[in-house]
């Protein structure tokens, strides 16, 4: 072994070895002498120790000039406190509110998402950003808006995305108004088309012209649904019905970009066969067509992209991710139903985008374009992005969004370009528009927003506006929300102020704290021996070195009953220079002080008595250990010897050296004291005893004595020679014998039932004569019985077997409680079946009669048992009787399965008594049934063949009867291979379960073939109580693979949004309420 030197400790600072003799040799000193110099009082209160110049990785206890680690190096900080990080000290006081200041006043603010209404987010970004839309909203007079709680929160909105110096703003006013459940997500079309309802109802109040049709004038169009007689030409009355219409819904599955959509949106439908239609004309059902035309369009023209579909298959919806393109203008003159006189050019104004897989959830965000600068910006609630001209970014910051070939201006845009733009350029010029139109392709655009091209300056670029013109131009807004958004912006401006103030306060702070602990710090240590110094309390010199604000001087944790400072406080104090003092004192006040006169000699002189009285114990304790482990040893002493206890002798040894004596050195003898206060036969039980020397009877006594004076129950003095209580070693022998005659009587039942005692099963005949007895009392007895040493006595006698006897019969028919045990035949020997199990064991005439007469027991109170041999012998005499052909085999073999199950028989005196087992199994039924928060396994079984190893089907197949409900050991031990245990209740259903299983092993519930045993368990309403299925039950799952795959989370989230829509979707909010209407006619009416 090598000898090298250890060095994990070689940074700590090494303690000189004679530190600790010189300190004790002082003691005894001052303990003999009585009297204490200034020299010792330095010594011992450490006044000499080396003054640290912040070398120390942490602060010293045993030197009082040691001020290191109070306070961090001059880089480094701490977690908490005066020196954690700046930045963290500034997150603590809050949200910094000037953060949310808009970057640029060109830069349009975001809104608040309160959970899930980023859909109702979009559509309000939208909506504001129609120019037309937002000044006829805002030029709407007060008393209209104070009369119109959803138009009045619509205006204000607007007003602070408009002028707010914030960069976001509080969109929860609107949604309150609404009556919107901010904790789900709905449909950004359907709000659309409620809000315009809404929206017109509660303008049409309005005495603004502007404003009163607002909605009308900028997005309803007019549709006719027109159906011709392919026989007569004629079309029908309804033809020249025009409905109004706010969006074009267009399918998506199977189309790749606008054009195809609005061609399938307007082609024509064929009504032939059982679909002819009903000619007026022609007074008979013919052939006709069918088809819609565009009447008239709106100057907003709103595209609603149908990715949601329904698969019939699984019952769910499904969003269609497929690519869809669609230009940056387009040319609707030839899908109007007459050639409109005007250009009908549109351009693209805005993409509302939904992100995410799942049809009911996700997230919704609005690309826009400025109509004053022509930039495209991503609104995604609070967080607003400038895109540049190009609606996407230039196809860089979006995957799933990407620009694609320009293609001629009048053709579709699906033929193929005579040249590639690049993605990232950020659109033609206007000379290029004419000949060339940009598109785009996305597999998330759900709604396309179109704008009317103004004729007049359809080829003039965009004026730039800038924001500082637009945000300060107060005319833009009416006084009375002008007045609101002015207060919005001071209360925002003066909580951004104090803030600063706070922070710079605070900073301030903390920098002239940091700057005042250095100073004290450094100029804390005592250079001089000749210098003044004063005693400071280390927990307070911590919490003031770390603190912002400190507490004042607290010394009295530091201080003895007399009022000064003693010496076994000094690692809790510092010797603190008078500089240093004076600095802290005058600023902190508190106390007491203490200075170098406070030293107490007192405690000293105490600390001295305890210092020698505990190396003279520690000696004393060192010599005697010898002699102690002699005397355990059997070595004999001379002179005279007392007894103590063997084992706490043996503790006595073992324990470590202590200075002073403590609880373990009372009680040597109380374990050899008996009751009558003499010394108790070493046969006891506990009572095992030493010999030992005088010298270290007396060391033990006094060291007794001194934790506990006068105890004679425990330390009782007992020599050599005294005598062992008479009364006890009667009273052993009586006890003795006791024990003597109860081992022979469990020898005597041992050899009497042998095969009960060794839990065999006994072999069973027709021509004997057996009986019915409790298995439990007999488990009892057989533990009873066959215990022995210590553990004999903790093993209670079984109960009185007349009692457990009697309890197998019920009190109202004296008839037995429970069913006979099942029988087996293996090797033509008749055996109980599960004999460990089963309520009853079946047991020979003898055994009983040797029960009755050791226990006590009445012979006629017993329950007889004959082996009934009649069903299977029936069996077997049809099997031979009937002749040998191919249907009289299948049978046979039907027959020899029930041989299993309907082989020897039980019959019992007095009877079963089915009435009150039936009602029992109920109740015992019901109540297993009703259970919560329990464990089942599922195995899942892999391969081809479908079909689970035997263990897994014993370990569920035989939990199929709940009351007989026999698992083999190999299934309890068994760790099923591909199992999971699932948490469930009575009342969780088996759709539940299948999804509990679908996200264990990615089996989607379609395909799951559930098994209990050999037995299906279909269905998805059925509780599990309804299928009996038990805590502890062990199923298997096998995969169909029918169905394809699909994520859980749309299974979920479809299940969830189904029926919180199908049950409320946007019911009982203004949107869906007459409350609006109401609201409306009574404005109109005032």
């Amino acid at each position: 072994m090598s000898n090298r030197p250890s060095t994990r400790n070689k940074n700590k600072r090494q303690r000189p070895d004679n530190n600790a003799e010189v300190i004790s040799d002082l003691y005894r000193k001052i303990h003999l002498s009585g009297e204490v110099s200034k020299d010792d009082i330095k010594q011992l209160y450490m006044f000499g120790k080396p003054v640290c110049n912040q070398g120390c990785r942490v602060n010293t206890k045993d030197n009082p000039n040691c001020f290191c680690g109070l306070i961090p190096p001059p880089n480094g900080n701490r977690k908490t406190g005066l020196w954690q990080k700046t930045s963290e000290i500034v997150s603590s006081m809050g949200a910094d509110p000037s953060k949310d200041l808009r970057d640029s006043l060109d830069t349009p603010a975001g809104l608040t998402n309160l959970g899930a209404t980023c859909y109702a987010n979009s559509i309000l970004q939208f909506l504001y950003m129609n120019k037309s839309f937002r000044e006829g909203v805002l030029s709407v007079e007060a008393e209209a808006l104070e009369q119109q709680p959803v138009l009045n929160q619509i205006a204000r909105l607007f007003a602070q995305l408009h002028a707010s110096k914030m960069a976001f703003v509080d969109s929860a006013p609107f949604i309150e108004a609404l009556a919107l459940d901010n904790g789900i997500q709905q449909d950004s079309h359907e709000f659309l088309t409620l809000l315009f309802s809404l929206l017109e109802q509660c303008l049409s109040c309005s005495k603004v012209s502007k404003a009163r049709t607002v909605v009308q004038d900028l997005f309803r169009g007019g549709v006719s649904h027109v159906t011709k007689c392919s026989k007569c030409g004629n079309q029908s009355e309804a033809s020249s019905n025009v409905e109004d219409f706010y969006g074009v819904e267009l399918n998506v599955k199977g189309l790749k970009d606008l054009d195809e959509s609005l061609d399938d949106y307007l082609s024509i439908e064929e009504l032939q066969g059982d679909n002819q239609y009903f000619c007026s004309s022609c007074a008979t059902r013919v052939n006709a067509t069918r088809s819609i035309k565009l009447q008239s369009l709106p100057p907003v023209l709103i595209f609603q992209l149908k990715r949601c579909v329904f698969l019939p298959n699984t019952t769910t919806k499904k969003k269609i991710t497929s690519a869809f393109s669609f230009p940056g203008q387009v040319d609707m003159t030839r899908w109007l139903s007459e050639q409109s006189e005007s250009e009908m050019l549109y351009d693209l104004s805005a993409v509302l985008i939904h992100k995410g897989s799942a049809v009911n959830s996700g997230h919704y965000v609005a690309h826009i374009k400025d109509q004053d600068t022509g930039l495209w910006w991503e609104f995604d609630d609070e967080l607003v992005s400038e895109l540049g001209q190009h609606p996407f970014g230039g196809g860089s910051s979006n995957t799933s969004t990407k620009p694609v070939q320009p293609v001629p201006g009048g053709q579709s845009s699906s033929a193929e370009p005579n040249s590639v733009v690049n993605g990232n350029h950020m659109g033609a010029s206007s000379s290029e528009t004419n000949t060339h139109v940009r598109t785009f392709s996305s597999t998330d655009a759900y709604m396309l927003m179109y704008s009317l091209r103004n004729q007049t300056n359809g080829d003039r670029k965009p004026q730039m506006v800038s924001g500082e013109q637009k945000l300060n131009d107060d005319a833009y807004l009416p006084p009375h929300l002008l007045k609101q958004v002015i207060e919005l912006n001071k209360s925002y401006v003066d909580s951004c102020q104090q803030y600063k103030i706070k922070k710079d306060a605070k900073l301030a702070l903390i920098n002239e704290r940091r700057q005042e602990v250095r100073s004290v710090i450094s100029e804390a240590p005592v250079q001089s021996p000749v210098e003044a110094f004063w005693w400071i309390s280390v927990d307070w010199l911590r919490q003031w070195a770390d603190s912002i604000q400190p507490t004042m001087i607290d010394n009295t944790p530091i201080q003895c009953l007399h009022g000064k400072v003693p010496v076994s406080k000094i690692s809790s104090m510092k010797r603190l220079s008078a500089k240093a003092w004076n600095t802290i004192s005058s600023k902190y006040e508190g106390g007491p002080t203490l200075g170098e006169d406070d030293c107490c000699i007192e405690c000293l002189k105490e600390t001295a008595r305890s210092t020698v009285s505990a190396d003279s114990y520690r000696d004393g304790r060192t010599l005697m250990r010898e002699l102690a482990e002699s005397a355990l040893a059997g070595k004999c002493h001379d002179g005279q010897l007392y007894y103590v206890s063997k084992s706490w002798l043996s503790q006595w040894v073992r324990r470590r050296n202590a200075d002073l004596p403590c609880e373990a050195d009372t009680g040597p003898t109380a374990s050899i004291r008996c009751p009558h206060g003499s010394l108790m036969p070493e046969q006891a039980p506990g009572a095992k005893r030493a010999l030992v020397p005088e010298n270290l009877w007396l060391f033990i006594y006094k060291s007794a004595n001194e934790v506990k004076p006068d105890d004679m129950i425990g330390c009782s003095v007992f020599p050599s020679d005294s005598d062992v209580c008479p009364q006890c070693c009667v009273e052993l022998t009586e006890v003795t014998c006791m024990e003597d005659s109860l081992r022979d009587f469990k020898l005597k039942q041992r050899q009497s039932h042998e095969k009960l005692a060794l839990g065999k099963s006994v072999p069973l005949m027709s021509e004997n004569t057996y009986y019915l007895f409790p298995t439990s009392w007999l488990s009892k007895w057989r533990s009873y019985i066959t215990a022995v040493g210590k553990n004999a006595s903790s093993i209670e006698e079984p109960e009185n077997l007349n009692a457990a006897i009697e309890s197998l019969k019920c009190e109202q028919h004296s008839r037995l409680l429970h069913r006979p045990p099942s029988l087996i035949r293996k090797r033509g020997v008749i055996l109980q079946k599960a004999p460990n199990v089963d309520e009853l064991t079946i047991i020979t005439e003898n055994d009983w009669t040797l029960f009755c007469k050791d226990w006590n027991v009445n012979e006629e109170r017993g329950i007889l048992a004959e082996i009934d041999l009649s069903v299977e012998d029936s069996l077997l005499e049809a099997s031979e009787d009937t002749p040998i052909t191919e249907e009289n085999v299948n049978s046979l073999d039907e027959a020899n399965g029930e041989t299993e199950s309907q082989g020897p028989t039980v019959k019992t005196i007095p009877e079963v008594c089915e009435d009150c087992i039936g009602e029992r199994e109920s109740c015992e039924l019901v109540r297993k049934l009703n259970y919560c928060n329990e464990d089942i396994c599922i195995c899942f079984v892999r391969g081809k063949e479908k079909e689970p190893p035997k263990y897994i089907l014993e370990g569920s197949g035989n939990m199929l009867e709940p009351n007989n409900r026999r698992i083999s050991k190999r299934s309890r031990r068994t760790s099923y291979g591909n199992s999971v245990n699932l948490n469930v209740s009575g009342t969780t259903t088996l759709y539940e379960l299948k999804m509990m299983i679908w996200q264990s092993f990615g089996i989607v519930k379609e395909n799951q073939i559930l098994h209990k045993g050999s037995k299906i368990v279909d269905g998805e309403t059925a509780t599990l109580a309804d299928v009996c299925i038990f805590p502890g039950d062990v199923l298997w799952v096998t995969d169909s693979e029918i169905h394809e795959n699909r994520d859980i989370a749309e299974e979920l989230s479809d299940t969830k949004m189904e029926v919180q829509q199908s049950e409320g979707g946007f019911r009982g909010t203004l949107l869906t309420s007459n409350i609006g209407t109401q609201a409306v006619s009574q404005g109109c009416y005032n």
